[in-house]
């Protein structure tokens, strides 16, 4: 059987109860040496066979894996945060069926969350923002037609924006192209929930200053949007005049109380 593991976003004791299982159980780790943090390495069995796959292609992952599963090992591949974002793990899945493997997907902690706990910070604010746009810049790697920066700088919802660190003058020139002002809040957070985890505050306008001030060109997530601001309404879910499935709307006078 193969397992394809989410790590989650850096902190050892962000993964999942069942990761961290399935790492004491595994004959066989495929991981992603330049993203996980390789204290994970330590929960494996003395005997498991490990290895990185910073420096393999696909085609030598399938190589190291298809055996191992044929002859009824127990194979994790180990994936940064969560596999369905970035993870590049769709490929990997195609070729598995195609080859009658079972597979199974473990999802993870993702460095989008944990950046937003770096924050103590909400992305979804009523009346601000009620939609988490995830997204890149484009770089070697193009991106559709569009799903550009600009295109969903348009739309004024929080924007998380992955593998863009090391372009952050083109990425405050494409936002704010997009329609966001260059005041508007943003945040660098640097290697969420690792020990030398770095939350770089500033705007737009000043994404390329505050990152080359911090020494900051990947590793990063570039978060933007009024979430970050000091502005919203309360949330009607808690609100004693507000009824659900679960609770009657109090009066003005009980409210009060």
């Amino acid at each position: 059987m193969i397992y394809f593991v989410g790590a989650g976003s850096g902190a050892i004791d962000l993964i999942t109860v069942k990761g961290k299982d399935l790492l004491e159980r595994a004959d066989l780790i495929i991981y992603a040496g330049s993203l996980v943090n390789p204290g994970l390495l330590k929960y494996a069995k003395p005997e498991c066979i490990i290895m990185d796959s910073a420096s393999m292609t696909l085609e030598e992952v399938i190589d190291a894996m298809v055996p191992a599963a044929e002859t009824g090992k127990l194979v994790v591949r180990l994936h940064t945060g969560d596999p369905s974002v970035y993870g590049a793990h769709r490929e990997q899945m195609d070729i598995l069926r195609k080859k009658g493997l079972d597979f199974e997907v473990v999802p993870g902690v993702s460095s989008f969350c944990a950046a937003a706990a770096a924050l103590k910070a909400e992305y979804t604010l009523p009346n601000v923002s009620q939609s988490v746009i995830i997204t890149r810049m484009e770089g070697r790697t193009p991106v559709p037609d569009r799903q550009k920066i600009a295109d969903y700088a348009a739309h004024g919802a929080t924007m998380v924006i992955f593998l863009s660190s090391g372009m952050t003058g083109k990425l405050s020139q494409e936002l704010i192209a997009g329609g966001y002002k260059a005041e508007t809040p943003a945040a660098i957070v640097y290697k969420a929930s690792w020990p030398d985890e770095k939350v770089v505050h500033c705007t737009v306008g000043t994404l390329a200053e505050a990152a080359a001030a911090n020494n900051i060109s990947n590793l990063a997530l570039i978060t933007v949007g009024g979430f970050l601001g000091n502005e919203y309404e309360r949330s009607e879910l808690y609100n004693p005049g507000f009824s659900h499935g679960f609770r009657q709307a109090s009066t003005p006078k009980e409210a009060a109380k």
